[in-house]
């Protein structure tokens, strides 16, 4: 991260102009607007999910998923606001329709990439619990927005697939680069308006700003708190879990800041290969 973030918006904004990133869903700004309700209206913001007939078909899907754990499964939208909570449900929805937003068409690199995303907010998810000061929510949103700005800048720019197999296949921190030389803009910087203009929290958009330089800023008195800190930790733990169960070799990230990530969470090496374990059975299911 730039040690300047205003001079780094008024950068980048206008890039991210041109670039054009989904506008916030209008069922979003509304399920937005009645959260902040002195007493949010359950049945109201059910009835409002439910006339997405493909949103609420993803909702129950995500939450009757392992990973949840749920002792009994949900069999509509408003038994799932009340197993999981308004705001917990709220973040599903705002996941779901960023998926949406950027559909995979018949762009393998594009299936790909929600793939990935999918399965690492599944996994922050499962993992959030096991951290102080983590909400199931927050992980989730985050393992999905963290690096949606690549599907954008996939969107934007034919020869951007190109730039992707540039980058040494697992250094995202290399992607960030070259996406820097040949746009002016990276993926972070593009996640995090997009995070903004979609209400996600503050930490929650500082992490997906972060997410590649978190260990230099670990140290360093920033606008980074110990919220968007946990929330990178996480993302980075679940990311090198999926990557094990696919047997992929640990990324670059994972070399460079596991340790830190680990440390972090208060994890340790023996938690990681329990957590591995546990990961394997659980994807098997899914």
């Amino acid at each position: 991260m730039p040690h300047d973030l205003e001079v780094l918006n008024r950068e980048a904004e206008q890039i991210v102009m041109d670039i054009g990133i989904p506008p916030c869903p209008a069922i979003l700004t509304k399920l937005v607007r009645y959260m902040r309700d002195d007493e949010p209206d359950y049945p109201r913001i059910g009835q409002l999910i439910i006339g997405d007939v493909s949103l609420s078909a993803a909702v129950l899907k995500t939450v009757n998923s392992p990973f949840f754990g749920l002792n009994a499964k949900a069999t509509s939208v408003p038994q799932a606001l009340t197993l999981l909570g308004l705001r917990n449900v709220a973040q599903l929805v705002t996941g779901l329709l960023l998926r949406q937003a950027f559909p995979c068409g018949d762009s393998k690199t594009m299936e790909r990439f929600w793939e990935t995303s999918s399965n690492v907010a599944l996994i922050s998810s499962w993992l959030a619990p096991r951290v102080h000061g983590v909400g199931r929510d927050d992980a989730y949103t985050f393992g999905l927005f963290r690096d949606c700005g690549i599907p954008a800048l996939l969107l934007k720019f034919a020869d951007y697939p190109k730039t992707l197999a540039a980058a040494r296949g697992d250094d995202a921190k290399r992607l960030a680069e070259l996406e820097v030389e040949n746009y002016g803009i990276d993926h972070p910087q593009v996640g995090h308006y997009l995070a903004k203009s979609w209400y996600l929290p503050e930490p929650t958009c500082l992490a997906i700003l972060c997410h590649h330089e978190y260990l230099q800023l670990a140290g360093e008195h920033t606008e980074l708190t110990a919220a968007s800190l946990k929330l990178i930790a996480l993302g980075r733990v679940a990311e090198h879990l999926f990557k094990s169960h696919c047997d992929d070799p640990p990324s670059a990230d994972w070399r460079l800041g596991g340790e830190f990530a680990l440390g972090w969470l208060g994890f340790s090496d023996a938690d990681l290969v329990t957590f591995a374990q546990e990961m394997h059975s659980i994807l098997a299911r899914h």
